[in-house]
Formats: C-alpha cells, sequence, structure tokens
C-alpha cells in the first residue's frame, strides 16, 4: 500500500521495469526504495510494456517503498507511464529533467486526477523530481516555491554534465555549483534535504564512498544507486555512527542540565555547545530514531 512516511530516504535503487527479476532484487537490496525505470532503462521499443511490469512489481509483497521513473513531461510517454502505474501499489513517481515550476504543477496536478480516478486521497503519492539540466538549477527558486506536493528535489549529474557540456570528473568537483545550488535552494522553499545523483564509475568504491561522504556534508540526506553493491554503503553514509550518538546525546543531556541552571552555552568535550549546535545534535538523534523504526540499527533514547 502506497504512503507519504516520512522517511529515512538513505538510498534509491534503480532497476529497469522491464526485467522482472532485477526488479524483485531491487526490492531486497536493503535501500529505503526501489526505483523501477522506465526510462533510460528501458529501450523505446519496450517502454509501453513495461508499464505492466511496474505494477506486478509493486504488488508483490516488498521490503521498502516502491516509486517509479516515469518518462520526462515533454515525451510521448509520459502521460501513459502516469496513468498505468498510478494505484494503491504505488508510492512514488520520480519526474525527471524538470526544468520549470509550470511544468511541476502540470504533472502534480495529471497526479491528482489519477489518484482520483484510482481512488486515493489527493496527495498520497509521492512526486520526486530530478533536476538535471542547466534550465532546471536556473529556476530552482521558481521551482521549490510553486505550490505542489512536492516534498523533495533529486540531482541527476549524468544528464547535468550532458546538457551543460561538462567533464564529470572522478572526484566530482565540477558538480559542486549545482548540488549546493540543490541543498540551499531546497531548504529555503521549506522542502526536505535534496537526494544526490548517481555514481556510475562502478569500480571505484574508494571515490563512490568520497562521493556519499561529500554529498551528505554538504547537506543531502541519500543518494541514488544503480547496483544493489551501492546501497549499503550509501546507508552507512548517511546514517549516525554510534559514536555521532553517543556525542549527541552528551551534547542534548549536559546543555539541559545547563539550561536548568540558566546557561546557553557550555562545553562537552571540549566542543563548544549553544542553541544552534544542540539542534543539530537533536536532528542526528531524531534521525537515528527514524532509522531505527524502519528495523535496520539498534535506536537511541531521544529526549
Amino acid at each position: 500500500m502506497a504512503s507519504s512516511q516520512t522517511g529515512p530516504w538513505r538510498s534509491f535503487l534503480f532497476a529497469p521495469a522491464n526485467h522482472a527479476r532485477r526488479a524483485e532484487k531491487a526490492f531486497q537490496a536493503g535501500a529505503d526504495a526501489a526505483i523501477l525505470d522506465l526510462e533510460d532503462a528501458v529501450a523505446v521499443a519496450e517502454k509501453p510494456g513495461a508499464r505492466a511490469g511496474a505494477v506486478a512489481a509493486l504488488e508483490r509483497p516488498r521490503l521498502c517503498k516502491g516509486f517509479v521513473r516515469v518518462n520526462a513531461a515533454e515525451t510521448e510517454w509520459c502521460f501513459g507511464d502516469m496513468e498505468a502505474v498510478v494505484g494503491p501499489w504505488l508510492d512514488g513517481i520520480v519526474l525527471p529533467k524538470l526544468e520549470s515550476a509550470a511544468t511541476l504543477q502540470t504533472i502534480d496536478w495529471t497526479l491528482a486526477q489519477l489518484e482520483r480516478k484510482a481512488g486515493l486521497e489527493i496527495g498520497t503519492i509521492d512526486l520526486m523530481p530530478l533536476i538535471e539540466t542547466g534550465r532546471g538549477v536556473s529556476n530552482l527558486k521558481d521551482i521549490v516555491s510553486c505550490r505542489s506536493r512536492l516534498r523533495r528535489l533529486c540531482f541527476g549529474a549524468g544528464d547535468y554534465t550532458l546538457d551543460v557540456g561538462m567533464r564529470w570528473s572522478l572526484d566530482e568537483v565540477d558538480l559542486s555549483h549545482a548540488r549546493a545550488a540543490l541543498v540551499v535552494e531546497s531548504r529555503a522553499g521549506g522542502l526536505e534535504p535534496p537526494i544526490d545523483t548517481v555514481f556510475i564509475e562502478l569500480r571505484e568504491t574508494e571515490a563512490f564512498a568520497a562521493s556519499a561522504c561529500c554529498a551528505r556534508g554538504l547537506g543531502f540526506q541519500g543518494k541514488l544507486c544503480i547496483h544493489p553493491s551501492q546501497v549499503g554503503p550509501v546507508n552507512d553514509a548517511f546514517s549516525p555512527t554510534e559514536q555521532e550518538m553517543e556525542h549527541a546525546r552528551r551534547i542534548v543531556m549536559a546543555f539541559e542540565e545547563a539550561e536548568a541552571a540558566g546557561s546557553a552555552s557550555i562545553q562537552v568535550d571540549g566542543y563548544f555547545v549553544d542553541y544552534p549546535i544542540v539542534e543539530k545534535a537533536r536532528r542526528t538523534l531524531a534521525l537515528a530514531y527514524r532509522i531505527a523504526a524502519r528495523g535496520h540499527i539498534e535506536g537511541p533514547a531521544v529526549t
């Protein structure tokens, strides 16, 4: 059954919608969500037929949320994709190559009509656009501020670097501007933190780990994955470590004691602590609690 439950949204694993076995494995890989792909992973001749495969995979028992990446709004397949996959089995739609607020609102309205037709409450299905062109990055302010069901954005570096003629280097320093823009504009628009791009160099495990670490440090909440082997490292990168959780606990406990005594600035383990630092610690514990609720790690006591 589809749900709008809040994350964690650390890992989204892509699988072609027209490959039943790979779709099944995507739901078993430990990701927070699987994305059945009707766009880039499916040949043109296969696109209409792949829709039924996506629905069949979503209807089977599964261990994580189920999204479908439809084709871009400007293509001949987008509406047919949405019409075919919307139902109580679907958790979310991934919309590629979003470039304008007007397109977002059109897709949102269309999704609402399909929800109504399927007997679903309007707003049940998540809508998660991919920002992957120069125009999309340029229009972020308008996109995040328009009225829609939008909760979070994703970044797609493959199409973005193609669109702007940019080199996609292994250290991904080329992506810094676009990544920062997504994080800042998401925050300014009151959205959740965004989801970072895929990493296509499958044998470069150290560079992949560095990419995930960089994305978390910049303020992303998770990352797109293209292979099951990437899911574990991504979940680890976007989950608080035991050391981070213990440090956060000490900060919260010490600050609450100090605040009760009339002080709002203290030191904890040589770390200066005031209200912003306490709020970050509480967010760390809250994230750990949500992850624990999904059964991935033992949860901390959250005050």
